[in-house]
């Protein structure tokens, strides 16, 4: 039975009253126009301490965002209470474009990947020479990681009067990767900070490595107002360190310079799941014009390859071409062997 007439108008059509006396949902999104910049500094079960002008400020991500996380690094649009007073929660609806990501993966078998920073310039891979001892599978990773997500890196060895530094820097010398050699003592009265600071002025750097290699350690020593959880120490029986940072922070450099210190978390593992290594390629500018002739979805490590020839025309050093297939050859290998 039709409950209407053959041409009914607006009046005769029932509206339902809403109980709840709150407007009806739409689809339309506020552009928020009038929002706030600012930088998360860190990120603590779904709080992110962000800092808006030269205020802390606390706020939650917006529902709108939906599965869009934000991360140490990220810049973003703040709205609601910017005060930063006690007990205030603001609200982020926006998360700006980022240039340079650096992300890893529980493990190659794993492909969700997760975003550690955002918006940093370098990676500073930290690694000890002894005491735990280096593991050059997990520097490769790491360099791969940094080669992928748009970051420039760097290679801090600490404890130089253990081991010496001569086989370990042989082994990335044609990388071209910058590098500092530090000793203990170094850490002890602050050398160690001066040295690494002349790479760090002006940039926004995050800092990597597994635990005990005075990573923390060395960030604390940059940042001296600010120190961190104490530091860990090496396990006797395993060789490695207790984890001493648990979350992601991003610290102020001293200085009209200026500059970002990004601590993270100690890693045992970098995944590398998610790398394509198509990108990996264009941090050899050297050997990626001799990737023209390689057949589609190239290796760049099977008989076909272009680059072969590349090197025997002598385009570029076969040590580049080696440590090259050396780091992509990582994505298929895990840490430990």
């Amino acid at each position: 039975m039709r409950r209407y007439g053959k041409n009914p108008d607006e009046d005769d059509i029932r509206v339902r009253p809403n109980r709840k006396g709150n407007r009806p949902r739409t689809n339309i999104r506020p552009k928020h126009e009038d929002a706030t910049e600012g930088m998360v500094l860190t990120v603590d079960r779904g709080r992110l301490t962000c800092l808006v002008d030269d205020r802390i400020v606390v706020a939650m991500k917006a529902r709108e965002l939906g599965r869009k996380a934000a991360v140490v690094g990220d810049r973003v649009a703040i709205v609601g209470d910017l005060s930063g007073a006690k007990d205030t929660l603001a609200r982020i609806v926006r998360i700006e474009p980022r240039t340079s990501v650096l992300r890893r993966t529980a493990d190659d078998d794993d492909p969700y990947e997760r975003v550690v920073v955002a918006n940093a310039d370098q990676l500073a891979v930290v690694t000890a020479l002894a005491d735990p001892e280096p593991r050059p599978r997990l520097i490769d990773r790491c360099l791969v990681a940094a080669y992928d997500g748009g970051l420039e890196p760097l290679l801090v060895l600490t404890k130089s009067d253990l081991a010496p530094a001569d086989g370990l820097l042989e082994m990335y010398g044609a990388l071209g990767v910058p590098y500092i050699v530090t000793t203990r003592d170094e850490f002890i009265d602050g050398r160690a900070a001066d040295l690494v600071l002349e790479h760090l002025t002006g940039r926004t750097t995050a800092f990597v490595g597994h635990s005990g290699v005075g990573k923390t350690t060395l960030v604390n020593a940059l940042v001296p107002d600010d120190r961190r959880r104490s530091t860990g120490h090496v396990n006797a029986v395993t060789g490695r360190g207790r984890h001493t940072t648990t979350s992601a922070l991003a610290l102020p450099l001293a200085g009209e310079s200026g500059g970002w210190v990004i601590d993270t978390p100690g890693v045992r593992s970098f995944g590398l799941h998610h790398v394509d290594p198509a990108r990996v390629i264009l941090a050899f500018p050297d050997l990626e014009p001799g990737t023209a002739n390689c057949p589609r979805g190239c290796s760049h490590d099977e008989p076909d390859c272009a680059l072969d020839n590349w090197v025997a025309e002598g385009h570029a050093d076969p040590a580049r071409l080696y440590s090259l297939r050396r780091l992509l050859a990582t994505r298929e290998r895990r840490e430990g062997d």
